[in-house]
C-alpha cells in the first residue's frame, strides 16, 4: 500500500483497473428473403407439388415435410395466400437460385422498356441531326423505344407544315428503319411522335 493511501482509496484504484472493457460486436440475423421452409411452415395442412410437378393433393404439413427430407428435399411455401397455403418440394439452394435468376431477367425486362426523349428543333443542323439519329439507333440496340419532340418557338409556329416535314424527313434517317407507335401528334410546343425499332418506313 502506498504511504498516505488509505484503504478504500486501494480498493477504487483497484477496482478501476481490473474492470473489464466489453465490446458487442455481434450483429442481429436479418433473413435475405420471407421464404418458409420446412419446420417455419406453421399451418397445419398444405397442397404439395413434388419435385416432379405433380400434384400430391393435400396434406398435413409434418407428413409433407418427411416425405421432402425421406426424399432429400426440402419443403418450401411457394404461395401462401392460397387456401390451403402451396409448398414444393424442391432442394432450396436450387430453388433460390431459380428465384433469383427470374428476378434479374424480370429486373432487366423492365430496364429494357424505358422511355428514352430525343428534341430537336426548326432549325437543327444536318450534322446534329445525325449525331441525334445515331443516338435513337444505339437506343434502339438497348431495347429502348424514344419518344422525339420537335420544339417550334416564336415564328416557326406559323410554318407548322413546313415542319411536320422536317420531323417526317428526320425520321428517313434513322438507321435500321422505325415503327410508329402512334403518328405524329401536334401540341402548343410543336410535334411529338413515339417509335420504336422497326422496317424501314417509306414515308413520301
Amino acid at each position: 500500500m502506498d504511504a498516505g493511501s488509505t484503504p478504500a482509496t486501494s480498493i477504487k484504484k483497484l477496482m478501476f483497473f481490473k474492470k473489464p472493457f466489453f465490446r458487442k460486436f455481434s450483429r442481429p440475423f436479418v433473413r435475405q428473403n420471407q421464404d418458409r421452409i420446412n419446420e417455419q411452415i406453421r399451418v397445419p395442412e398444405v397442397r404439395v407439388i413434388d419435385e416432379n410437378n405433380k400434384n400430391l393433393g393435400i396434406l398435413k404439413t409434418e407428413e409433407a415435410i418427411k416425405i421432402a427430407k425421406e426424399r432429400g428435399f426440402d419443403l418450401i411455401e411457394i404461395s401462401k395466400n392460397a387456401n390451403p397455403p402451396v409448398c414444393k418440394i424442391i432442394d432450396y439452394g436450387k430453388y433460390r437460385y431459380m428465384q433469383e435468376k427470374k428476378e434479374r431477367k424480370q429486373q432487366a425486362h423492365h430496364k429494357k422498356g424505358e422511355m428514352k426523349g430525343i428534341r430537336i428543333g426548326f432549325a437543327t443542323s444536318p450534322h446534329d441531326l445525325e449525331i441525334r439519329a445515331k443516338q435513337i439507333e444505339k437506343f434502339f440496340k438497348e431495347g429502348h423505344k424514344v419518344v422525339i419532340e420537335m420544339r417550334l418557338r416564336g415564328r416557326e409556329k406559323a410554318h407548322f407544315d413546313l415542319a411536320k416535314e422536317k420531323l417526317e424527313s428526320f425520321l428517313n434517317t434513322i438507321p435500321g428503319g422505325i415503327k410508329r407507335e402512334e403518328e405524329i401528334k401536334k401540341s402548343p410546343q410543336g410535334f411529338t411522335v413515339t417509335i420504336c425499332q422497326g422496317k424501314q418506313e417509306n414515308q413520301s
